[in-house]
């Protein structure tokens, strides 16, 4: 039989107090004013704390004692973070993604801990985050990488002074979760788009995203370094033009970023080349206008009996097209291509809200399956290359310091493997 699902400690009032309780291996926690904010929080922490302790007895009090040598909260001691962070994570002069992810690291903890003191955190406050982000359903890498993104936070803390460095060390006595070892879902490796889901959506992505997608896949360009191409950054004085991108992901580590540009690489490149030295080449701007032209184009209706070129457009949009496409819009770009080429049969125009939880489902299985994202890319160029002139050119090219890392992106050629063991086994 199906093992069931154990229920967790009910929140209940204590009738001669008016207080919130839980109670957790035959102990009482009062919680504060029944039905209070404060009091749901301090249930969803000790819930949070005692399934991390595997459901046995806390050894602490819920009411967490106050150290005057370190009089400051959870909530106090991230803001005086941020203002850190918020300088420090900068890339000329803007804001990289780090500051993004440290958000959803704080989430789980200002929810659980917010009002407690930095002191009283500890051990099992950090495995009761931890649960809280695998019970949103994380991953085992990501649920890893954001709890270290905590203990960083707490780092900064003892060299200013705002954590004393026992609480450092106690929070790094905390084990990694383990592959095998626990019961969290893994993620999938990212794999090479299949080369036909890529060219079905050629008549539904524009002229910029479809140029930026050829550019990946003949240069193993990241998505981050092809959407800043500009006139300025293009040596193209030699057969080989030279690409060297204003900004890169490793650039804080020293290394130099080059990107050649052969023959078939330039011919999506030169109809963009007509423009300021320092105007980017692919703009959303421009492939908004250019759509909307062809839409007009294309229209039955007299210009008499209806609305007038751009009349139509919302006065104040939630999205405005920029000068400048970024990670997420070019991704949507291609999202909406491979709708587009691949719609889901039992759609029929109903909304998400209109499907059953099985359809959703379905739903679901369907776009994983008919969708694929531009950071695929640089790993179809990889596999490519080293499928054919070898894993030394590929890491040159891709331009990693250590083969082990390029052997992420370039998968290995079974079919090569499998050839060679006919001929000698």
């Amino acid at each position: 039989m199906p093992r069931l699902k154990q229920k967790l400690p009910s929140y209940r009032l204590h009738r001669s107090s008016r207080q919130a309780v839980v109670t957790l291996g035959g102990r009482d926690y009062y919680l504060g004013s029944f039905n209070s904010p404060e009091s749901r929080v301090e249930y969803d922490r000790l819930i949070q704390e005692w399934l991390a302790n595997q459901r046995q007895n806390l050894s602490s009090s819920p009411v967490r004692s106050h150290d005057v040598r370190d009089p400051i909260t959870i909530n106090e001691f991230i803001a005086h973070y941020w203002e850190f962070a918020t300088r420090y994570y900068l890339k000329n002069g803007k804001p990289t993604s780090e500051p993004t992810e440290l958000k959803y690291s704080f989430k789980p903890l200002v929810a659980l801990y917010g009002t407690t003191d930095v002191a009283a955190f500890g051990p099992t406050g950090l495995k009761a985050v931890r649960q809280k982000m695998i019970d949103q359903g994380l991953c085992r890498v990501l649920v890893n990488r954001r709890i270290n993104r905590i203990r960083r936070i707490f780092k900064w803390g003892v060299e200013n002074e705002l954590v004393r460095s026992s609480t450092l060390e106690a929070l790094r006595a905390v084990a990694p979760l383990k592959r095998g070892r626990c019961s969290v879902r893994e993620s999938d490796p990212v794999k090479p788009a299949p080369e036909s889901l890529i060219t079905a959506i050629e008549p539904y992505v524009s002229r910029q995203a479809w140029a930026m997608i050829q550019l990946q896949l003949l240069t193993a360009m990241r998505p981050g370094e092809v959407i800043q191409m500009r006139r300025r950054d293009i040596d193209t004085t030699g057969a080989v033009w030279l690409y060297r991108p204003e900004s890169h992901k490793t650039e804080h580590h020293g290394i130099e970023r080059s990107i050649y540009l052969g023959p078939q690489a330039q011919k999506f490149v030169m109809p963009f080349l007509n423009r300021a030295d320092d105007a980017f080449l692919f703009s959303p701007l421009e492939a908004d206008k250019e759509r909307r032209e062809k839409l007009s184009a294309a229209r039955k209706t007299p210009l008499s009996c209806g609305n007038r070129p751009g009349t139509h457009c919302a006065r104040q949009p939630q999205r405005k097209p920029g000068i400048c496409y970024d990670v997420n819009s070019y991704r949507r770009a291609i999202n909406y291509g491979c709708e587009r080429a691949f719609p889901w049969p039992k759609h029929a125009g109903r909304g998400l809200d209109q499907l059953t939880p099985e359809e959703r489902a379905e739903l679901k299985a369907w776009r994983k399956a008919h969708h694929w994202h531009p950071h695929q890319l640089r790993h179809n160029a990889a596999t490519n290359l080293r499928k054919e002139f070898g894993i030394e050119a590929a890491r040159l090219i891709l331009g990693h310091k250590s083969v082990t890392v390029t052997e992420i992106y370039a998968e290995m050629d079974r079919q090569k493997a499998s050839d060679i063991i006919a001929k000698v086994g």
